[in-house]
């Protein structure tokens, strides 16, 4: 039997860039907010189909180079005084994934001033980017804690004034044109644009596969990563585990690839938690403790808003629950958690227990069997789960490493390449 899973990409798209925009309610939305600028003027521009498309999903995932919270919110408040770095990181996230390549170079330059091309508008790469830099600079001027209608001219003004300097002139016009209709701001701070773009987007009759899915998910699996060098390589491990142990338990094709989906998206709700936490050498406060408890429930959260992701939502979620009722954030019993979560709840812990921590070294062979023997002596893990990762350990264990090994050169490889190019 075909079990074929589709998945609208609108809908998709939009809940991954909504989760990079998770980190503070200062942010939030500023990716849509910014495609839908960036949609608004292609059109009106009467921009070609395809152009459109591009423009759209770079608005989309324009900052996804912006690795930490930290980085997100000093970028949205102008205080940033070199974007290369979180556009070059953009550019080499996004160039992973084949059919995601062609914004590549718009996400590089969507902070590039008119003036700094020698190129005109004949070139996508330049409109795009234009596009993209007045759509993001309008969105960071808004003011959160004042009625939009009250402040549109005065944003007007001041993009104006960067007409043929900052911004090309043309584009400029395009938006001042539509700043005209107080419908166009009103929709643009609508609690609803999620809605609108959803059901108006360029890709609202397109559906992608399984294969599609997986590829996007390498990309959060290497932003997720790449947010913090202590765990550069930890959403790697933990995939290629949860796919070894899901093969091993007998999962069909269609479940395994749907488990390595899970696997590279199980910490996606991180993209919320600030670096100052998830780097802390020393042990986390109360209150520390419970900002990182929420990361799973946001791991859910964007996932299960995403039609057709239901079942990969709790297998990649459910990591932090117990079989006793015990985990967070849920709290389910045994009878709520399936294989597929059981799986990637022990790919999680494993990984993490033989990874070197800043506060700790990685453990070996015998005090990972004595960790997970007690949890499951406890009633918290699968014994089934737990006794097949350790009749397989050797093999799993070796093929994880070359896995993270992989991960770790790329990361280190490339995130040099940026410093260098900084600097030149």
């Amino acid at each position: 039997m075909n079990r074929q899973l589709l998945v609208n990409l609108n809908n998709l798209l939009l809940s991954l860039s909504e989760a990079v925009d998770l980190a503070n309610p200062s942010i939030a939305q500023h990716q849509q907010r910014t495609a839908f600028l960036a949609l608004e003027i292609a059109r009106k521009a009467d921009l070609e189909t395809e152009l459109t498309k591009n423009i759209f999903t770079a608005a989309l995932l324009h900052d996804i180079g912006a690795v930490t919270v930290e980085e997100k919110i000093a970028i949205h408040s102008f205080t940033e005084t070199d974007y290369n770095i979180h556009t070059i990181r953009g550019e080499i996230l996004l160039e992973q994934i084949p059919w995601l390549k062609g914004i590549a170079k718009i996400v590089r330059n969507h902070h590039k001033n008119w003036n700094d091309w020698e190129e005109g508008l004949e070139n996508p790469v330049v409109l795009a980017s234009q596009i993209i830099l007045l759509s993001d600079f309008v969105e960071r001027l808004i003011d959160r804690n004042k009625y939009i209608l009250h402040q549109s001219n005065n944003i007007v003004e001041t993009i104006k004034k960067l007409a043929d300097t900052v911004l090309n002139k043309k584009i400029v016009d395009y938006f001042v044109e539509l700043s005209k209709r107080e419908e166009f701001w009103l929709e643009l701070i609508s609690p609803r644009l999620y809605s609108s773009l959803l059901n108006d987007g360029p890709f609202m009759d397109i559906q992608i596969g399984l294969e599609d899915i997986s590829l996007i998910s390498n990309l959060y699996r290497d932003l997720i990563d790449f947010k913090s060098r202590f765990t550069a390589t930890h959403t790697t491990g933990v995939s290629e585990c949860a796919v070894m142990l899901a093969e091993l338990f007998g999962f069909a094709k269609v479940d395994v690839t749907s488990m390595r989906i899970a696997g590279n998206f199980h910490d996606i709700g991180k993209l919320k938690i600030p670096n100052s936490i998830l780097e802390k050498p020393a042990k986390l406060t109360v209150d520390e403790f419970a900002t990182m408890r929420c990361h799973t429930y946001y791991t859910y959260y964007t996932l299960y808003s995403i039609g057709g992701l239901q079942r990969i939502a709790e297998w990649a979620a459910y990591h932090h629950e117990k079989l006793d009722g015990s985990g967070y954030p849920f709290h389910c019993t045994k009878d709520e958690i399936g294989t597929g979560s059981r799986i990637m709840t022990v790919a999680d812990i494993f990984t993490a227990i033989a990874e070197d921590r800043p506060y700790r070294k990685g453990m070996d062979k015998d005090e990972i069997y004595q960790l997970l023997k007690k949890q499951t002596d406890e009633k918290l893990l699968d014994q089934r789960i737990v006794e097949l990762l350790f009749d397989n350990y050797n093999i799993i264990r070796s093929q994880v490493k070359e896995k993270q090994s992989k991960a770790l050169d790329f990361y280190e490889r490339r995130f040099s390449l940026i410093t260098d190019e900084v600097n030149l």
